[in-house]
């Protein structure tokens, strides 16, 4: 594992604590139990040593919360001593699974909820412990990142509102578009890119994969995934091919101008299997009529790698489009909320990225670089040796 001896060179910036909120409870105490067994395992000779009297413990989750009162309205509370720890505060925006009462209505947790929730914690946080940093996996109004016409700049406003309220670093996966990082550019920011991850379980669920040119190719859903795709083609050595989204800019439907058509710019795919990859699949209308297309065009078997599975059309569509063999496979990382449904999907994969986070957490409480976490160009070759290897066999 990278970093490891780093890590056992070095002294923690100070006793290390998590926040995970409700929204990201669950990963957060999978990231936990990474933690604890990272430092039971350590070689480090000094644990007697003041410096390390809070390194090993059994738990390094707080006990925190955020009740509401029946108007809706809510507090951020922490139950557990903060003081002087450098402490990581989790959250999921896009839990939408949980739910509160206002005036006896049930509503459900928006993204501006969670939002709130967490800076609530961080208020609760501030000037007592010894710094803060948010682990934020998918990046609140990250599709909110540039400003065209007149309209708000939600993403940037936020960045710069968690910086203002104290926090040091603000650590995202797969980010829309980094460059939303501008707003703050003298503070810390953290774009972790998940390929690796997504690799792993997609030849962990076809093992008889074959990864050469011959028999795949990576394929962009629109320019916005070009840098994804281009990376994963070049470190892996095969063939790229993309779409382009004709839009209809005279009108907007649901927030966005809507889309006539997919063109498709590329080598011939006929016979090839084929990895479709991008950041979120949202309704999955474009990603779907990706797959359909690359299918037409006589594609053997298509597989789907997004970081964020936010399925807010449901799945009618994707068990559909399975039973049809449009797609093979739909590979999503555990970084959102997933329906527990997911788990009952013979075509669902989930990329697990718990001890990943528990990685950079370590990394980041010791201060040490993240040069081999940021590039995980050489693990990919690693992996893929590996197949290789056990292909040939």
């Amino acid at each position: 594992m990278p970093n490891i001896k780093l890590m056992e060179e070095a002294l923690p910036v100070a006793p290390l604590k998590i926040a995970a909120l409700e929204s990201c409870r669950t990963l957060g105490e999978k990231v936990n139990q990474y933690i604890v067994k990272f430092r039971q395992d350590t070689l480090k000779e000094s644990l007697t040593s003041p410096l390390f009297s809070s390194y090993q413990l059994d738990n390094y989750l707080i006990d925190c919360s955020c009740p509401r009162f029946g108007t809706g309205e809510a507090k951020g509370i922490i139950r557990d001593s903060i003081r002087g720890k450098d402490l990581f505060v989790m959250v999921d925006v896009c839990n939408y699974s949980l739910t509160y009462t206002v005036n006896g209505y049930k509503n459900h947790m928006s993204p501006d909820d969670h939002y709130q929730d967490l800076k609530r914690i961080i208020s609760a946080a501030t000037g007592k412990a010894h710094r803060i940093n948010v682990i934020m996996p998918f990046l609140y109004e990250s599709r909110q990142h540039k400003r065209t016409k007149r309209e708000s700049l939600d993403c940037a406003l936020a960045l710069q509102e968690l910086i203002d309220m104290g926090v040091s670093n603000i650590i995202t996966f797969d980010a829309h578009d980094p460059r939303v990082q501008n707003s703050i550019p003298l503070h810390g920011f953290d774009n972790f890119a998940t390929a690796y991850q997504f690799m792993k379980a997609l030849l962990r669920a076809e093992p008889d994969l074959p990864v050469d040119k011959e028999h795949l190719m990576i394929i962009s859903p629109d320019e916005g995934a070009m840098h994804r795709a281009v990376y994963f083609s070049n470190v892996i050595g095969v063939d790229m091919g993309m779409f382009y989204k004709r839009r209809d800019y005279s009108k907007i439907v649901n927030g966005k101008n809507p889309i006539v058509a997919h063109e498709f710019l590329g080598s011939d795919i006929k016979g090839k299997n084929v990895i479709i990859v991008d950041d979120m699949i949202s309704s999955g209308e474009s990603m779907l009529d990706v797959a359909r297309q690359m299918k037409d065009r006589g594609a053997a078997k298509v597989f789907v790698c997004t970081t964020f599975g936010l399925f807010t059309d449901g799945f009618e569509k994707f068990d559909e489009y399975y039973e049809k063999n449009y797609i093979n496979r739909v590979i999503t990382t555990n970084l959102t909320y997933l329906p527990p449904e997911t788990k009952n999907k013979p075509y669902f994969v989930v990329a697990d990225l718990s001890k990943f986070i528990a990685l950079i957490i370590d990394s980041f409480n010791h201060d040490i670089t993240m040069s081999h976490v940021l590039d995980p160009t050489a693990k990919l070759h690693t992996l893929l040796d590996r197949h290789k290897l056990l292909a040939d066999q």
